[in-house]
C-alpha cells in the first residue's frame, strides 16, 4: 500500500491510510495484546510485543499524518556512507587527518546538496583556485559557482 501512495500529497496519504491501513494496523495491535499472555516473557518475540504495545501511540502516528513515512529507509540510506565511511575514517593517520578528511567529505556532500556532480566541482575548483583573486573565492561556494 505504502508504495502505491508514496510521493502523493499528504492529504492524500492520510485518506489512503485512513481507508485501508488503519484496520490492518488495528487487528495487528489486537493481535499481540491476545498472543502476548501465551508467549514467554523472555522471548524475543515477547519483547518485540511488548515494545510494539509499549509504543502503540507512536507506531500509528503515521495513519493520522500523511507528512510521516512509514519507515526510515531515506534517513538510513542517507546516513550509509557515513556508516561505511567510519571504518574508513579510522585509518586517517592523525587527527589532522581526520579534520582533513572531514572538510572533504563536507565539501561533497555541499555540492551535492546544491545539486552539484562532486568529482565536476571539485575538478573546477581545484583547477583555478590557485590563480584566483582571493577577494573573489565566494564564486566558487557550490551555490555561486557555474559549470560548464
Amino acid at each position: 500500500m505504502e508504495s502505491e501512495i508514496r510521493g502523493l500529497d499528504a492529504s492524500s496519504r492520510q485518506a489512503v491510510r485512513a481507508t485501508r491501513s488503519t484496520i490492518l494496523v488495528e487487528d495487528l495491535f489486537t493481535s499481540f495484546r491476545n498472543v502476548h499472555g501465551k508467549l514467554p516473557r523472555k522471548s524475543a518475540t515477547a519483547r518485540a510485543i511488548v515494545y510494539a504495545l509499549n509504543n502503540e501511540k507512536a507506531l500509528k502516528r503515521f495513519l493520522t499524518d500523511g507528512k510521516i513515512e512509514i519507515d526510515n529507509n531515506a534517513a538510513e540510506r542517507a546516513l550509509r556512507s557515513v556508516a561505511v565511511g567510519r571504518k574508513n575514517w579510522m585509518f586517517a593517520g592523525s587527527d589532522a587527518g581526520g579534520h582533513t578528511a572531514a572538510n572533504i567529505y563536507t565539501i561533497i556532500e555541499t555540492a551535492k546538496l546544491n545539486g552539484i556532480n562532486p568529482w565536476l566541482y571539485l575538478y573546477k575548483v581545484l583547477s583555478v583556485m590557485q590563480d584566483y583573486n582571493s577577494q573573489k573565492m565566494y564564486e566558487l561556494l557550490p551555490w555561486n559557482i557555474k559549470l560548464e
